[in-house]
C-alpha cells in the first residue's frame, strides 16, 4: 500500500443513496483475489449500455472528469455485502477518496486497510459538493481536514488508520513494525 498523505483533485459526483458495493462492483467480477483490472469494471451496470460501450450520459465516462480522484457519493454509500473487491475497484480505477453524509462501517473498514479514504462530511458541505460537480478538492489525510469552495472542513478518522494511511502500512504491516518487540515480549513471558 502507498502512502497517502494527501489527495488533490476535482470531484466526480455520483449523487444516488445508497449507492451498495454490488453496484461499485457488481458480484459476477469477484472471481479474482488480486486487486488489478477491477477498475474496468467499476459501476459496470451503470456505466455500460447491453451492447459494452460507454454511456456518455454517466459521470465517469464524461470527459470533463476523466482522471478525478475524489468521488463524491450520495447519502450511505458502500452499504450492502463486505466485499473487499469495491474499494479495490475504485483504487484500481483511479478514486483515491470518497465523500458522503454516511459511509457504511464495513465499506470504510475495507477502504481504510486498503488506503482509500472515506469521508464523512456534514450535511451543508455535501450539498455543496452536489451542487459543484467537478470542484477542486484537498483532501490532507494529517490534519484530517477537507478543503473546497474555499472551506476547510474536519473529517472523522481514528488515530490508528491514519498512522496506517500515512505510512503505507494495513494492520500487518503496522504488527510487523514492531515483531523485535513482540519476540521480546514472547520471550519473557514463555
Amino acid at each position: 500500500m502507498e502512502p497517502v498523505t494527501q489527495v488533490r483533485s476535482k470531484t466526480v459526483v455520483l449523487p444516488n443513496d445508497d449507492i451498495d458495493t454490488d453496484q461499485i462492483i457488481p458480484a459476477r467480477y469477484l472471481t479474482t483475489t488480486t486487486k488489478d483490472g477491477l477498475g474496468k469494471n467499476l459501476f459496470n451496470d451503470w456505466r455500460y449500455g447491453a451492447d459494452g460501450k460507454e454511456r456518455p450520459d454517466f459521470a465517469l465516462n464524461r470527459p470533463e472528469n476523466r482522471g478525478a480522484a475524489i468521488l463524491v457519493g450520495g447519502h450511505n454509500f458502500g452499504c450492502g455485502s463486505s466485499r473487499e473487491h469495491a474499494p479495490w475497484a475504485l483504487l484500481d480505477y483511479g478514486i483515491r477518496a470518497v465523500i458522503s453524509t454516511e459511509i457504511a462501517d464495513i465499506f470504510r473498514s475495507n477502504s481504510l486497510k486498503n488506503g482509500l479514504v472515506p469521508i464523512v462530511v456534514d450535511t451543508d458541505t455535501h450539498r455543496w459538493l452536489l451542487a459543484n460537480p467537478g470542484a477542486e478538492a484537498l483532501v490532507d489525510v494529517a490534519s484530517a481536514t477537507l478543503e473546497v469552495g474555499g472551506k476547510r472542513v474536519s473529517f472523522p478518522i481514528d488515530k490508528f488508520s491514519r498512522y496506517c494511511l500515512l505510512n503505507g502500512i494495513d494492520q500487518l504491516g503496522f504488527l510487523m513494525e514492531h515483531e523485535a518487540m513482540i519476540a521480546s515480549y514472547e520471550q519473557a513471558h514463555a
